[in-house]
């Protein structure tokens, strides 16, 4: 069991430092990388409810920290209720679809997400169509939630393709993150999917992930966001690639 292992809580503990510390710098990232280098070393099932509790409460904060919450919710709430739900309707699967091929749709999905993070080419604002766009998004993203614990596809590369103002863009994937991340903890909750020992460790993880977001807002003018962006998404191109290979080797 994780609760007793020490390099386990070791390699939590570091992983959240680092994830925490990304999000400080670049203001998302803590999901994705926590949940890529957790698979890496405990498996995607396991990864999934350590991720829990630190990506809740640093997304609520982050939702939060703003003038902006209203409006998301009033502009957004088609996108965050179908994908509430999308995540309820697959969270169950994840214990029960194949190991081998969940692991390789969420390297796909990472493999995406960094893809279109280190390309020039941007995708055309599709804000007329947002009225039926959005409930879309939000069920394939949610779909996504429930199947591999990683909601950034296809719904951080919409709000990105929206052109919304910075502030604005980081508080609604802070809102998003954390209706996906209550979704699937409630849904695994109610389906016994939360074992005790893993649950405690995501609690305990949560202090490295606040210690590193506030690290990473501290360094954050004294470094390069553009020159740190690019190894981030370099990072979690290659972490993609190799979660992707290991699920068929």
């Amino acid at each position: 069991m994780l609760m007793w292992e020490i390099s386990a809580i070791v390699i939590v503990a570091l992983t959240f430092l680092l994830a925490g510390f990304t999000k400080g710098v670049v203001g998302l990232g803590l999901p994705t990388v926590s949940l890529a280098l957790l698979t890496v070393f405990f498996g995607l099932r396991e990864a999934v409810v350590l991720m829990l509790i630190p990506s809740f409460m640093t997304n609520v904060w982050q939702a939060l920290d703003g003038p902006h919450f209203r409006n998301v919710i009033s502009r957004f709430w088609p996108l965050l209720l179908v994908g509430f739900l999308g995540t309820w309707a697959t969270a169950g699967l994840i214990a029960k679809a194949d190991a081998t091929l969940l692991t390789a749709i969420l390297g796909a999905s990472i493999i995406i997400y960094a893809a279109f993070g280190l390309s020039p080419m941007k995708i055309p604002n599709p804000k007329a169509q947002e009225r039926w766009l959005s409930p879309l998004v939000g069920g394939l993203t949610g779909a996504l939630t429930g199947l591999t614990g990683s909601f950034v596809v296809p719904s951080v590369l919409y709000f990105q393709s929206l052109q919304l103002p910075r502030e604005y863009l980081i508080q609604v994937m802070g809102t998003w993150f954390s209706v996906a991340t209550f979704a699937l903890g409630m849904a695994l909750g109610w389906q016994s999917l939360l074992p005790l020992d893993q649950g405690i460790i995501s609690a305990g993880a949560l202090i490295p992930a606040v210690g590193g977001l506030v690290l990473g807002q501290m360094v954050r003018r004294r470094l390069s966001e553009q020159a740190f962006r690019k190894v981030f998404f370099v990072s979690l191109l290659v972490l993609g690639l190799y979660i992707a290979g290991v699920a068929f080797m």
